[in-house]
């Protein structure tokens, strides 16, 4: 992802934008730990362990980070061996806590960690990596968000094509007003729970690219 334009940074990014991330995250870490604390029980009850579903993704620049999230599919299988379909997986416990975004909770700590924001991109596979045109890989000229504009204009009932649109503009225009908009904004999208699944899938289709970066 070499020679691609980058954006300008304005005051509030360079300054205050990670401090005010730390502080959010540690207030919400604090204030929902009896939250977070009931869900691993029910998670373990009700899908077995482990509680916390990690993944590799790729941060700022590209750098791949662990991200953690609460587990919301079983393991179950078919006669075969082979994995359930992920909507037979899902099940309605872990299609709740998806709707409301509680299996996100976690993300606080990559937030505490440096490795998100509390607004930017969401980040995606590492496998996608290879995939963006020059234009979608511009999302990683930030730091990844636990929500970000792509979520507060259509979460998963968007296309890739238009997410990533979001994304950038995101990067190009990123403000103290703005964030603030977002997080306003995903506070009522969850509690609406719009948005959650894309047209024909129980959460997103791969993206297979359109343009492989040269």
């Amino acid at each position: 992802m070499k020679n691609l334009k980058r954006h300008k940074q304005g005051f509030y990014e360079r300054f205050g934008k990670r401090l005010q991330d730390f502080i959010l995250a540690l207030i919400a870490f604090i204030v929902l730990s009896p939250v977070m604390l009931i869900i691993a029980v029910l998670i373990g009850i009700k899908l077995g362990f482990p509680i916390i579903f990690t993944q590799e993704r790729p941060g700022l620049n590209g750098k791949i980070f662990k991200i953690y999230k609460f587990r919301s599919m079983s393991n179950a299988k078919d006669k075969d061996g082979n994995l359930l379909s992920d909507e037979e997986r899902l099940g309605s416990f872990g299609k709740a806590l998806r709707s409301t975004s509680l299996d996100e909770l976690p993300e606080l700590i990559n937030v505490l960690r440096g490795e998100m924001a509390i607004v930017g991109p969401r980040p995606l596979l590492v496998k996608y990596l290879g995939r963006y045109n020059r234009h979608q890989a511009r999302r990683h000229e930030v730091r990844p968000g636990f929500t970000g504009l792509a979520q507060v204009n259509g979460r998963n009932a968007l296309s890739w094509k238009d997410k990533f649109d979001w994304d950038v503009k995101y990067v190009d225009h990123i403000s103290f007003l703005g964030d603030w908009k977002i997080i306003f904004d995903t506070i009522r999208i969850v509690v609406h729970r719009d948005g959650i699944s894309s047209e024909t899938s129980a959460t997103m289709e791969e993206f297979l690219g359109d343009e492989v970066i040269k």
